[in-house]
């Protein structure tokens, strides 16, 4: 848990954002077709997709763009036969990396995956070999400032939530998926400032990763990110915020 609450927070904190908006939009439009399409277009029947949209919404994609993908993944109009898939490996210092794509060529998104994970002192490993160690939960980030930390405790209780942390600036609040969106709305609609929402996939434990592994480690997660068939990578890292501001 440790590596993706600390990651994602370091980036946020220093107001990393995707200098390519367009490749951005396409991930998010391509995470609403092939959800609308495998679940069907209502969102009110499909969670999944309505995470999709609501992502989208996050990143400030057009309605009306969105509007038209979650058409094209319904059937109302025409579109590509994207896959969701899943692809597994390990990074440098025995960290393991599980990266979701959509694509609609299997063996071009396995080998530019592979070449990625080979550049940085990794390998890509059989499927099921780390997909295992994660688990599906809603991961719910709030700033401190203003959010008092029982009222945070018990808005998130009463919403169905699991846990609440403290991450030193943010809480992070955690969630079975099928609670999320309850919490969510429990805690959006008390005011408070979201800095995320999101469900995703959290590792059961962490690896440690000291200054030697840790470079290597980032650069292939931001490699694999930047992929544009790649809509999210997990991974079970730990590494000190410290070495986080110092290589990150």
């Amino acid at each position: 848990m440790g590596g993706h609450s600390h990651w994602k927070g370091i980036k946020e904190k220093k107001g990393k954002v995707d200098a390519k908006r367009g490749k951005l939009f396409a991930k998010l439009i391509r995470a609403i077709e092939i959800t609308a399409r495998q679940g069907g277009a209502n969102p009110d029947n499909n969670p999944t997709l309505a995470d999709a949209i609501q992502r989208a919404k996050d990143g400030r994609v057009p309605r009306d763009t969105i509007e038209r993908a979650v058409a094209r993944g319904g059937g109302e109009t025409g579109g590509a036969n994207f896959q969701n898939v899943f692809y597994e490996g390990y990074a440098s210092g025995g960290v393991a990396v599980l990266v979701e794509a959509l694509t609609d060529n299997r063996n071009r998104t396995s080998q530019d995956l592979r070449s990625i994970f080979a550049k940085y002192g990794g390998a890509m490993g059989e499927p099921g070999s780390v997909k295992w160690m994660f688990d599906k939960r809603g991961v719910i980030l709030l700033e401190k400032a203003g959010a008092d930390e029982n009222r945070v405790m018990e808005l998130a209780l009463e919403g169905g939530a699991d846990d609440v942390r403290d991450l030193g600036d943010e809480w992070e609040v955690v969630a079975d998926p099928a609670s999320f969106e309850a919490v969510r709305s429990a805690l959006d609609g008390a005011g408070l400032t979201l800095t995320s929402a999101e469900i995703t996939l959290v590792p059961q434990n962490s690896v440690p990763v000291d200054g030697g592994h840790a470079r290597s480690v980032l650069k292939m997660v931001e490699g694999l990110e930047d992929h544009d068939d790649v809509q999210a990578v997990y991974a079970n890292f730990d590494i000190p915020e410290a070495v986080l501001a110092e290589v990150g």
